[in-house]
C-alpha cells in the first residue's frame, strides 16, 4: 500500500521523502488549503523545488487544493490548480464540485484525487465523480468501518485512500460547523479549525480555562495540562454527566488494522500532520514504512510503535471500530 505523508514546510517534505514516504501531500500558503496556518505551507517556488527533490528520490507530490472557493474569488483556486500542474505535481486533491469540473476541463492531463473534504462515503457518489470527472482516487471520510470500506471497494473502480494516524476529526468531513460558528473562520472555507488567534487561557476559580472565541471549551485543575480548545473534543456538562461529548482528545492510530485495510482493498494509507515538526513527520513515516514493508513480507506489523507521538499519549481507532458516543 502507498504511504501518503504530510508536509507543512519544505523541510518536512524533505524529511518525509528521506524517511521513506511514497507520496507527499502539501498545499499553498493561502485559502485554497485546508491547513492554512501561519508559518506553514508552500510558495510556488518552494513547491517546484520540493517536487523536484521528491522526484529525484522516487517519490510523488500531491497538492491539496481542498477548500471551497468563495463566490467571486474563484480565480485564486483556478490559479492554484494551474500552478500545481506547472510545478510538476503528480495530482491535485480537490473537494469543490465546480473546481473539480474546472480542473477536468482545463487541465485534463492532471491527475485528480477527491479530498476527504468532499465527504464521499458511498459507491454511488464515488462512481459519479469517477465517471463524470475521471477522478482516480478518493480519500474516504473517517466515519467508515473496515467492513464498510471493503463493501465500497467492491462496487467502485477507483483507488481508495484512508487515514491511519494523526489528528482525528470527528465531524462529518468537510461539513464542520462548530469552529465556524464560534470563530467566524471556517475549516472548509478558510482552512482554519480552532484558529490560534481565537484561543485564550484564563485562571478562574483555581482552574485554567481554555477558551475558543470567548467560549470555555475545557477546564483543567491547577497544575495539570490544559488541552488545546477544539470544540469537537471539548469537555462539557450534558445533563448529569461531565465529559467528552464526541471523542476524547486522542490521536487516531490504525496501525494494527493495516492487514485488514489491505484485505479490504485500500490503495493508500494517509498520515495526518501538516502542522507537525519535521522530526515528528520523519519518525512517523519511518515507522509506518517499516510496518508496510512488514505486511508485504508477511511479517507481523509492530504494535504500539508510535504511542509516544499520540495526543496525550493516548490513541483510538475512532470510527473504524464505531465506538463514538
Amino acid at each position: 500500500m502507498e504511504l501518503v505523508c504530510p508536509a507543512g514546510t519544505p523541510a518536512s517534505l524533505r524529511a518525509a521523502v528521506d524517511a521513506g514516504a511514497h507520496s507527499i501531500y502539501c498545499g499553498f500558503a493561502d485559502d485554497t488549503n485546508a491547513r492554512n496556518f501561519p508559518g506553514l505551507n508552500f510558495s510556488r517556488e518552494e513547491l517546484a523545488s520540493g517536487i523536484a527533490y521528491a522526484k529525484s528520490k522516487g517519490a510523488k507530490v500531491l497538492v491539496a487544493i481542498n477548500t471551497f472557493p468563495t463566490a467571486g474569488n474563484e480565480d485564486l483556486w483556478h490559479r492554484a490548480v494551474a500552478d500545481a500542474e506547472k510545478a510538476g505535481a503528480h495530482a491535485v486533491i480537490l473537494a469543490d464540485l465546480g473546481l473539480i469540473a474546472h480542473a477536468a476541463e482545463r487541465h485534463p492531463g492532471l491527475r485528480r484525487h477527491l479530498s476527504v473534504q468532499a465527504a464521499a462515503a458511498n459507491p454511488d457518489i464515488i462512481n459519479f465523480y469517477a465517471e463524470t470527472f475521471d477522478v482516480k482516487r478518493v480519500v474516504l471520510p473517517r466515519v467508515l468501518s473496515v467492513q464498510e470500506i471493503a463493501a465500497i471497494n467492491r462496487e467502485i473502480d477507483v483507488e481508495t485512500e484512508v487515514f491511519v494516524f494523526g489528528g482525528l476529526c470527528v465531524m462529518a468531513e468537510g461539513r464542520c460547523s462548530l469552529s465556524s460558528f464560534i470563530t467566524g473562520r471556517s475549516p472548509n472555507m478558510n482552512g482554519v479549525c480552532s484558529p490560534a488567534s481565537h484561543v485564550t487561557y484564563a485562571e478562574e476559580d483555581q482552574e485554567l480555562a481554555a477558551k475558543l472565541g470567548g467560549y470555555t471549551i475545557h477546564r483543567a485543575a491547577k497544575g495539570t495540562p490544559a488541552p488545546y480548545p477544539t470544540l469537537c473534543k471539548g469537555c462539557f456538562k450534558v445533563g448529569s454527566r461531565t465529559g467528552y461529548v464526541f471523542e476524547d482528545p486522542a490521536s487516531l492510530d490504525a496501525s494494527e488494522l493495516l492487514p485488514a485495510l489491505s484485505t479490504a482493498g485500500v490503495t493508500a494509507l494517509k498520515i495526518e500532520g501538516r502542522q507537525r515538526s519535521r522530526a515528528y513527520v520523519a519518525q512517523v513515516v519511518r515507522n509506518f514504512r517499516a510496518a508496510v514493508e512488514a505486511l508485504e513480507q508477511g511479517r507481523p506489523v509492530p504494535a504500539g510503535m508510535l504511542a509516544q507521538l499520540t495526543e496525550g499519549q493516548s490513541a483510538t481507532a475512532g470510527a473504524y471500530n464505531k465506538i463514538w458516543r
